[in-house]
């Protein structure tokens, strides 16, 4: 389903050269709504033809070989998140990156939403003051997946987010979570991350819930922000809301002004492939292997303290 997306808006932006599918039923419709570029059946056959770079979308489980035998032949890839499903295979591509002085970029579209990236521009700037917590809520009666559970569905994201905030690796991850629809596949679980600084995080997700809610919530000392991505103007707010230490060791609560905060409203999936493509060949400052390495380490290490506790 993703890849088709990023058909859509690769071809919008005069970008999309050929197409790969071993389904040739799929194809074959393809062909129909862009009759002006390339279809193979097989990777193999497209390294003749030099495309300046690869986008992988298919099923997770394909990832590492598929991008192992374009990174092999010297392309510059985008790898669909997850990078891969486990610590060695990500850590695998990234070598043989190196070896083949090759650029991977892993699709962790969020990074590449305006609405994040301006919540980044106030963290770095001090806006906020020091970080001290983020919370994400990722809620929603959504479509349930039995070949993953719900933290492998949507974790990716706000882990990539976290990283991308805190630009550190946490010290402690703890889980919790239910299974109630399927016999070992979480419906809804809660992470809690404590990062250097400390600076405290909690991921919430669930497929099995009343009503839509993606949230994300940034406190600094100095103020706070929310953005709503679930409500239909998407606001980014800024709270001017703090507590300042008295010289008496008390505290005084300020409760002032809620600003909304503008920001570009570029499709995040436009924003990310423009990146890529106009990075391939110099490399990536957001979202490169290593980060993607980061968070298929957190989310094994989250999985495995999941499993102890069910």
């Amino acid at each position: 389903r993703w890849g088709k997306n990023h058909l859509k808006t690769l071809h919008r932006l005069n970008s999309l050269s050929a197409i790969v599918d071993n389904n040739q039923s799929l194809l074959r419709d393809l062909k129909k709504i862009y009759p002006d570029v390339l279809f193979f059946s097989s990777i193999e056959e497209t390294f003749s033809h030099k495309f300046s770079g690869y986008v992988i979308a298919t099923p997770a489980p394909t990832h590492f070989k598929i991008a192992k035998t374009v990174i092999e032949r010297g392309f510059p890839v985008l790898i669909e998140k997850p990078m891969t499903l486990n610590v060695a295979d990500a850590e695998s591509l990234i070598r043989i990156a190196d070896k083949n002085q090759v650029n991977i970029m892993v699709g962790h579209v969020l990074l590449f939403h305006p609405a994040i990236q301006k919540i980044k521009e106030l963290v770095d700037t001090g806006t906020i003051g020091e970080l001290q917590y983020i919370y994400s809520n990722r809620l929603n009666l959504g479509q349930v997946r039995k070949e993953e559970d719900v933290f492998w569905s949507f974790a990716p994201h706000d882990i990539s987010i976290l990283q991308y905030l805190t630009e550190s690796f946490p010290l402690k991850i703890d889980t919790l979570g239910g299974a109630f629809l399927q016999k070992d596949i979480h419906d809804s679980t809660i992470t809690f991350l404590s990062y250097p600084k400390n600076i405290k995080a909690h991921i919430y997700l669930s497929w099995l819930h009343p009503f839509k809610e993606h949230r994300i919530v940034v406190i600094g000392s100095e103020g706070m922000i929310s953005f709503e991505d679930s409500l239909e103007n998407k606001p980014l707010k800024f709270y001017n809301k703090k507590f300042i230490l008295n010289e008496d060791d008390d505290f005084t609560k300020v409760d002032g002004e809620i600003k909304e905060i503008d920001y570009d409203k570029t499709f995040p999936l436009d924003k990310e492939l423009i990146y890529f493509m106009e990075n391939l060949n110099k490399g990536f400052d957001i979202s490169d292997g290593k980060n993607g390495l980061e968070v298929i380490k957190i989310l094994n290490s989250a999985s495995e303290r999941l499993k102890d506790v069910t």
